[in-house]
């Protein structure tokens, strides 16, 4: 996983949306088979529901294969364009072929960057007067069953960090958020010329080295603090391999690339021979960091946390019970920071596997989740490679007992989403117009399985599908229960929304207008894109039966059969129009004493709400003419137009220039938050300008804030006009 996704603008598991569920039932399959049997006394297929329990029944047995499959994915550390992840892929796709599955391999060549050199060296000034160079290596742990590969593991860096040297007096920004920056300058702390010292959370680590930049530090340190990795930092706690938590010298590695896909090519495909910007060019676009960083461990963070004087940090500041003070400096602490990095381009390879619809071959419903990992990617991300592969485990088995789906399914399993989900953006930039006119929808799983717990984000009209499924699915920890039944207990007990840039659901969504699914089980975990996210994490801590992996695997694939197979599309847009009336409602406070109306979004809004309501009654309607004798003389192309209206709805709330400064994201409804990656923003181009008209509270910047309710307005107006599928 590229970033970790922290969703607002969530709808309840519990309940339905309002108009229910658009789904064919069982019932009405089962009456149309009695009518057919007895009216032209021939057998009527098995009915499409059977399938979907035959899919599910095939569960609980698998898990040893789910384990096998990890196991090998996971035997040696894979990053994106080295020969061991190549080899990951050649096993995906003899894999897929192996279930009868067309399956083959597209690749490219994109520009990843690779760790040459990196040195951090701490000076104390007197009266200690001493000097600290970090090893900056990650230990192996004891009987490590991988230490004969651990030599391949990559010295730990940040993917696309900025080449060069910074030196100066060390400042602790905490998670490195805007408001950190705030609460320093409010204290009197200049950061500028520093390098600063921020602790991983909260936010996405490209956007700490960004706001570091923007408050003038020339180099961040960013490191893993105990408080929130290793067990809260508490004396006698235990790290993997005797418990769940991070080494203290473990470290998390990853992108600081702010955009998607390979950035020497915005917006068009990476072959070898295409143009490519420069690295300057690259630069201007705003990207890629313009101040080198590095990642180090909670110990090494803790060194340098005790080097630092002048204020008290605030307590919610402050590190775990065992650790020293936290203060903010700057200094008397003093940092060297060097790191040269290589750019080189390499090739990725993206593979596939297809079944074939059987009366709609051009309408595609996508599973996807990435391969590549920083080291052995246990959980991130090949507990959602082995759970795509169970999934097709299944089908394939379902295809030799006679069944094919309605619609096309395909299998995609990506490369170098850690860089920027480089992969899948690649495909999607290549396939753009064939995947704006066809694709269903899209359904991503990155790291299946970390924990207890499921956990989805969808676009709204997918919800009833989701819960439908679960429902379906025995709870893994409880089998008294079903998933959706724990769900609907737990603590969080939503449905999020995509708006992140966390995973390649991103160039569906927030760059064509595909509806799309993430689930997961479980969350965020301690060893996160680490060397200690192995196969031994997983069966001690993650998963240690496989049950999880397998209800992963069967909600995602009774959610394909339900979009591949099912007739009517089963999407419900007045969950949506729902949706957008309470995301709406959040503005009603910041804009009330300025002169900004919010009367043309909920017209729009109302606009949405009846057109949802009437294809909902069209469909129904059908469905309820099909049980007299007439039923015969359906018309089929009806049926592909009301599909078609439902398909192509999400496409209307995208817009060509995209979000302001960000035009690659073009979904005017969810996009992530300016300074946030990981954060999921309803209408994020309404809340891009309501933040700067506040800092800049003039005429012009509350004006820009009218105009972009006028613009998503438009776009929801769009999105009730392809739903009425009538011309104005």
């Amino acid at each position: 996983m590229l970033k970790k996704t922290t969703t607002t603008g969530t709808a309840a598991v519990a309940g339905t949306g309002r108009g229910g569920a658009v789904i064919s039932s069982t019932t009405t399959l089962l009456l149309i088979a009695t009518f057919l049997s007895i009216l032209l006394l021939t057998t009527y297929p098995t009915p499409k529901s059977t399938y979907h329990s035959l899919y599910t029944s095939l569960s609980f047995s698998d898990n040893t294969t789910i384990s096998q499959n990890l196991f090998t994915l996971t035997r040696r550390p894979h990053v994106a364009g080295t020969p061991a992840n190549a080899d990951t892929a050649t096993y995906v796709l003899s894999t897929l072929s192996s279930y009868s599955l067309n399956s083959h391999i597209t690749s490219y060549q994109v520009s990843l960057t690779y760790p040459l050199s990196r040195t951090l060296t701490l000076r104390r000034p007197p009266p200690y007067d001493t000097s600290t160079t970090f090893n900056l290596h990650q230990e192996i742990y004891a009987d490590d069953p991988y230490a004969d590969v651990a030599g391949e593991v990559l010295p730990s860096f940040h993917a696309y960090a900025k080449s060069g040297t910074a030196v100066g007096q060390v400042v602790y920004v905490n998670y490195g958020r805007v408001e950190d920056y705030d609460t320093l300058k409010a204290m009197g702390v200049n950061v500028s010329g520093t390098v600063a010292l921020a602790r991983y959370g909260k936010i996405y680590r490209g956007d700490i080295i960004r706001q570091a930049y923007e408050a003038g530090a020339v180099g961040v340190v960013v490191f893993s603090d105990a408080k929130d990795f290793g067990g809260g930092g508490n004396e006698g706690a235990r790290y993997f391999p005797d418990d769940k938590w991070m080494p203290p010298s473990g470290v998390q590695v990853g992108s600081v690339y702010g955009g998607a896909g390979d950035p020497t090519t915005p917006g068009w495909t990476s072959t070898s021979d295409c143009e490519r910007l420069s690295v300057d060019e690259v630069e201007m676009l705003g990207d890629v960091p313009l101040i080198p960083s590095l990642p180090v461990s909670a110990a090494d963070g803790d060194a340098i946390i005790r080097s630092i004087g002048g204020q008290v940090a605030k307590d919610d500041w402050q590190g775990g019970m065992n650790a020293p003070v936290y203060r903010v400096g700057p200094g008397p602490g003093f940092l060297n920071l060097s790191y040269t990095g290589n750019q080189v381009v390499s090739t990725i390879h993206n593979v596939f596997a297809v079944i074939e619809g059987a009366e709609e071959p051009d309408r595609f419903v996508l599973l996807g989740n990435h391969r590549d990992a920083w080291t052995f990617g246990a959980v991130d991300p090949n507990s959602g490679t082995a759970a795509l592969l169970e999934v097709a485990r299944r089908l394939g088995k379902l295809m030799k007992r006679g069944w094919r789906p309605r619609r096309t399914i395909i299998f995609c399993n990506w490369d170098a989403e850690e860089y920027g989900l480089v992969g899948s953006t690649e495909w999607v930039e290549e396939n753009r117009e064939m995947l704006a006119s066809r694709v269903v929808a899209y359904l991503n799983v990155d790291c299946a399985v970390s924990a207890a717990g499921f956990h989805a984000s969808a676009t709204p009209q997918l919800d009833e599908l989701l819960k439908q499924a679960a429902q379906q699915v025995q709870d893994p920890d409880n089998s008294s229960q079903t998933v959706y039944d724990s769900w609907i207990s737990s603590d969080d007990p939503k449905i999020g929304r995509l708006g992140g840039g966390g995973s390649d659901y991103a160039p569906f969504l927030q760059h064509v207008g595909v509806p799309s699914v993430d689930m997961s089980y479980g969350g965020e975990y301690p060893v996160y894109h680490s060397m200690y996210d192995d196969f031994i994490w997983m069966k001690k801590f993650g998963d240690p039966m496989f049950h999880r992996h397998v209800a992963v695997a069967s909600i995602w694939g009774l959610v394909a059969l339900g979009l591949a197979d099912e007739e009517f599309l089963p999407f419900n847009y007045l969950s949506y129009a729902q949706e957008l009336q309470e995301s709406a409602k959040e503005f009603e406070d910041k804009v009330s004493s300025k002169v900004i109306s919010l009367v043309p979004l909920y017209k729009s809004i109302d606009k949405l709400e009846k057109a949802a309501i009437k294809i909902n009654n069209h469909i129904k309607e059908i469905k309820e003419r099909r049980v007299w004798p007439s039923f015969w003389k359906r018309n089929h192309l009806e049926v592909r137009e009301l599909n078609d209206r439902l398909m192509m709805a999400e496409r209307a709330f995208t817009d060509r220039d995209g979000l302001l400064g960000r035009s690659w994201y073009k979904h005017l409804i969810y996009g992530p938050s300016k300074n946030n990656d990981y954060g999921s923003k309803s209408f994020p181009g309404i809340d891009d300008a309501i933040e700067k008209a506040k800092i800049l509270n003039s005429v012009e910047s509350w004006h820009s804030v009218q105009h972009e309710i006028w613009r998503v307005a438009r776009v929801v107006t769009d999105a009730s006009l392809v739903l009425g599928g009538v011309l104005t």
